[in-house]
């Protein structure tokens, strides 16, 4: 009775942004990039409106065929690590485009061009068009599915550890 897919008790993904004035060649298709500095902080606020079960039109893609737009947020933190912001969030299922299109809202939060509430505002709305520009696909990062105990798979790391090194290898520069 295993399916891949649909056996699945939540999902975790990863997006990291290279948060530097700069661009990077060594992570132009490893990580979203934002020359203005990003308050993580703002960031990790707006992303505690996400949790619990709600309707996340607002942040679904046009083409989403997905039946219900309802889905449960179990997690979500939004963390600096240097040049590098990562937003981790763990749910029962996720949208088409829906991890890209949060974090373009969030960058909008970050920026200080949005208060952390309007992501809460965005989520009451439904309204694809009022939220923010979908980050690039690159930065993206699925870490894997958690399955009920009794198909003995090991989970996901838990995505509240720390980060991975993701520091240019020694000798190189950005």
């Amino acid at each position: 009775d295993f399916h891949a897919r649909f056996a699945a008790e939540y999902r975790d993904y990863r997006y990291l942004i290279l948060n530097h004035p700069a661009r990077s060649a060594l992570y132009a298709r490893r990580a979203g990039s934002c020359r203005y500095r990003l308050d993580a902080t703002l960031m990790h606020q707006a992303a505690q409106y996400l949790l619990g079960e709600q309707d996340f039109s607002a942040f679904r893609a046009a083409g989403c065929q997905a039946k219900s737009p309802v889905r449960t947020v179990h997690h979500a933190r939004v963390s600096r690590h240097g040049d590098f912001v990562a937003l981790d969030i763990r749910a029962n299922a996720f949208l088409q485009h829906m991890v890209r299109n949060i974090v373009g809202s969030l960058i909008e939060v970050g920026r200080a061009r949005r208060a952390p509430a309007w992501i809460e505002q965005l989520l009451a709305r439904g309204d694809r068009r009022r939220a923010g520009a979908a980050a690039p696909p690159h930065g993206l990062y699925f870490l894997g599915p958690n399955y009920p105990a009794r198909f003995e798979l090991p989970g996901p790391a838990d995505p509240a550890a720390a980060m991975p090194t993701v520091a240019p290898p020694a000798g190189r520069s950005c």
